[in-house]
């Protein structure tokens, strides 16, 4: 099993930045895939970046490319997500996930290759 929480959300101007983290429990952290999701309301949750288990990998979703990046750090098992440049329309509820599969390759996407999931933190941005 692995639990996660997320933390770092918060109100911000457009053009400003914030950094997400999430903390893992459990021994398999360093052996799985990593993804952020995020979700507004009335719409589908959606992949925002990924990071392989090494953390040599990476995707991003098109609308963040450029803008975001996402790292971790295995030793203290925590995944961040650092958004720069944040725009109205990156206002969400930002979810942090664990992919199914330990040392999978490429990068999962897919919300349905995650099933573990933080609560949740929210980021909103103002104009």
């Amino acid at each position: 099993q692995v639990q996660l929480v997320e933390s770092g959300g918060g109100l911000v101007q457009a053009g400003g930045s914030l950094r997400l983290s999430c903390a893992a429990s459990g021994r398999t952290f360093s052996s799985r895939a990593m993804g952020w999701f995020r979700q507004s309301p009335g719409k589908e949750r959606e992949f925002v970046a990924g990071i392989s288990w090494s953390g040599g990998s990476t995707a991003f979703a098109d609308s963040v490319k450029g803008r975001f990046t996402i790292s971790r750090d295995n030793a203290k098992n925590t995944v961040y997500l650092q958004m720069n440049s944040l725009k109205p329309e990156d206002t969400a509820v930002y979810y942090c996930a664990a992919d199914v599969t330990l040392f999978s390759w490429p990068v999962p996407t897919g919300r349905s290759e995650y099933p573990y999931w933080g609560q949740g933190t929210q980021v909103t941005v103002s104009s």
